[in-house]
């Protein structure tokens, strides 16, 4: 039987193992795809068949020249294979990082523009700039010029005494920079700049972003919010993954807006393996304008965190507990002769993960003088009658304070003893090696006796799990630290958290959506070494107003908890501006005269694209003034200025602080050299 066209031209395509399926069928996207490229090793396969040859090659003077589109249009036709490939069984085929979905096993979240790069340079949250004048296509050699180390300069160091010169930067041992620094300028250039020194050197990661509501300072271009959203978290996360140790973790919070795609998004940086919670916090209660629309939709009393760790995350250092506001009345006997110290004791061997009979033997001798009594008994011996401070007392005193409860498993257990230690408490081991206490003097007749020991401040002090409910998130929160923002701002107990369960105080924190500063405000009060990035000018309410207040004993948010006295310092510096402080200029100009002086300053004092003439023709003035004649002709004013600059030059390049043209004084140049160490190359 004669085969058909199509049965050879799919004959000769399979013997391309590219070209199949494990199921052996052919796969004409990988066919399209390599027809675009013009595959030398496709071009060779379809030249071996003369009727193939001649129905997709031209001969031009003895030269054989292919024929793209009318390959391409053949392959692409609905009835090619139309036996085969599109039976329902066949796969979707999408192909990610070389890898058919199929055999990765993923979700992966596309969206316009995921392959650039949104620099994103607004300077103050009402800007609202196009991301237009920002997300521009760059070749690879001039993203990577973006992201060369910028050069760092108006340093400071801030002081309980007041501001002073930074005359070095400390570096511990192992050479590692041991300074709390907050950096003024583009987080995500700020980021790769950081790279050359704390690349696989931070602990934790906690932001705050943008959560793209059309009303917080995330505004660019309505047309692709969404998508540019998405662009300007992927850039930003993928650099900080590089940031993070290989034990640490990062926490991003967020609101419905996004956190559905934000989520997609950092399982496939992150890896789904590395999610560890989503995070529900209560952020406003139930009351206020919110309320009156509660018959349209329910009202909005939560936010999230995303929490995902790396590969050699090793679990909590503390669990941040919260105490229950109410005294749980089964909590009614009290432990005579047991101390805190006592209780302590018996916690660190309930924390292990399997116990022995070891630990048995040490509980039982932690316990042997503890003698049991009512707890309205031992308050009556109390020179205490005020019901309020009556249960001030209940709740300082919850180490020693105890309920019963019954196991059948346990009981079982105990009752085959062949004997029970000669004291009140004792300790025993469960069938799964964890340690538990009980009442020795417990009825052996009755089959599920009261006799378990638990503990009131292991109930009293509870696990928040992955809903935090515990927190104040409004009214007095506004003035933490000083400073004041209308909408955004959390609160210290959150990061305090964070910090608690994640960090010692060696650890490094980061945070490049800083804000008002409460990162690391939290961090410098828990004595931990922090980094701070932010671009958006907050003016008497940024983070410097706030740290400069927590080393001189601000008393507000955590402080009283925390015995926060004061103390420490911190570093300040900014990215280095060049053409980025032009783009500001234009950003901030009102009429279309300050535009034309811009546009002088521009020609004679910055760096243009190359195909830009510097010199200004009086026909061009002319065009540019009738262009703000227009609707919206400011607007597209500044954007043909915009285009004007070279972007790979917004900031100063570490490669370029020699060159006169940028001016570095020689002290910055000194301190850029003690910051980036071998990385400095001046």
């Amino acid at each position: 039987m004669t085969k058909s066209f199509s049965g050879k031209l799919i004959e000769i395509l399979k013997t391309d193992s590219r070209f199949v399926d494990d199921e052996g069928e052919l796969v004409k996207a990988a066919v399209i795809d390599r027809a675009w490229k013009i595959d030398r090793d496709l071009v060779k396969l379809l030249l071996s068949e003369p009727e193939i040859k001649k129905k997709f090659f031209d001969e031009i003077e003895g030269h054989w020249i292919f024929n793209i589109n009318t390959f391409i249009e053949y392959i692409s036709d609905k009835n090619f294979l139309a036996n085969s490939y599109t039976r329902f069984r066949n796969k979707i085929r999408l192909n990610i990082d070389g890898k058919f979905m199929r055999e990765r096993g993923e979700v992966s979240l596309v969206w316009p523009y995921k392959d650039c790069v949104l620099e994103g340079g607004q300077t103050k949250e009402e800007e609202k700039r196009k991301e237009i004048f920002f997300n521009e296509i760059l070749a690879q050699d001039e993203i990577d010029r973006l992201f060369d180390p910028k050069v760092l300069t108006n340093w400071k160091r801030y002081t309980p005494e007041g501001e002073q010169k930074v005359t070095e930067i400390k570096r511990d041992e192992k050479g590692i920079i041991r300074e709390n620094l907050i950096i003024k300028g583009n987080n995500l250039l700020a980021l790769h700049t950081l790279k050359t020194q704390f690349r696989g050197k931070v602990k934790l990661i906690y932001i705050d972003p943008p959560y793209n509501t059309g009303q917080d300072e995330f505004g660019y271009n309505d047309n692709f919010n969404h998508s540019t959203w998405l662009t300007f978290m992927r850039n930003r996360l993928s650099i900080a993954k590089e940031l993070l140790s290989d034990e640490g973790v990062i926490f991003v919070q967020c609101d419905d807006n996004e956190q559905a795609y934000l989520k997609v998004l950092l399982d496939e940086i992150f890896g789904t393996e590395n999610f560890v919670n989503t995070i529900a916090v209560k952020m406003s209660e139930a009351t206020g304008v919110k309320m009156s629309h509660a018959k349209l939709r329910f009202p909005k009393l939560k936010e999230y965190i995303l929490f995902y760790k790396r590969e050699n995350f090793s679990g909590f250092v503390e669990i941040d507990k919260y105490k229950h506001p109410v005294w749980d009345t089964e909590n009614n006997i009290f432990l005579e002769n047991f101390s805190s110290e006592q209780r302590k004791e018996l916690s660190e061997l309930e924390e292990k993960e399997i116990n022995t009979e070891e630990d048995v033997n040490k509980a039982i001798e932690i316990l042997k003088d503890v003698k049991k009594v009512s707890l309205n008994q031992k308050i009556k011996t109390l020179d205490i009658t005020d019901s309020d401070k009556i249960q001030e007392w209940k709740f300082e005193n919850s180490y020693r304070i105890i309920k019963t409860a019954g196991s059948l498993s346990l009981a079982k257990k105990v009752k085959a003893k062949s004997q029970i230690p000669k004291q009140d408490v004792a300790a025993e081991l469960s069938k799964e090696g964890v340690l538990f206490f009980y009442f020795t003097d417990f009825n052996k007749d009755a089959k599920d006796p009261r006799f378990r020991v638990i503990f009131a401040d292991s109930n009293i002090y509870k696990n928040p799990c992955d809903f935090w409910q515990d927190i104040k998130t409004s009214g007095a929160i506004s003035n933490e630290g000083g400073v004041k923002l209308e909408k955004g701002k959390k609160p210290e107990k959150i990061i305090h958290r964070i910090i608690t369960m994640i960090t010692k105080p060696e650890d490094i924190v980061l945070d490049y959506h800083l804000g008002t500063g409460t990162t690391c405000a939290v961090a410098h009060k828990m004595g931990r070494q922090y980094i701070g990035v932010e671009q958006l000018d907050y003016g008497k309410n940024d983070s410097i107003t706030r740290l400069n207040n927590v080393i001189k004993g601000d008393d507000t948010g955590l402080s009283n908890v925390l015995n926060w006295q004061g103390g420490g310092n911190f570093i300040y510096c900014e990215l280095m501006k060049y053409n980025e402080a032009f783009m500001d200029k234009i950003q901030f100009a009102k009429t279309s005269d300050e535009l034309l002086k811009i546009w002088k300053d521009i020609t004679e004092n910055s760096f243009l694209n190359w195909y830009v003439n510097p010199e200004i023709p009086e026909e061009a003035v002319t065009n540019f003034i009738e262009i703000g004649r227009f609707e919206n002709g400011l607007e597209k004013q500044k954007k043909l200025l915009a285009e004007l600059l070279n972007k790979n030059q917004l900031y100063v390049n570490l490669s370029e602080i020699d060159d006169v043209d940028f001016k570095v004084s020689k002290e910055d140049k000194e301190l850029n050299q003690s910051f980036f160490g071998e990385a400095y190359n001046g």
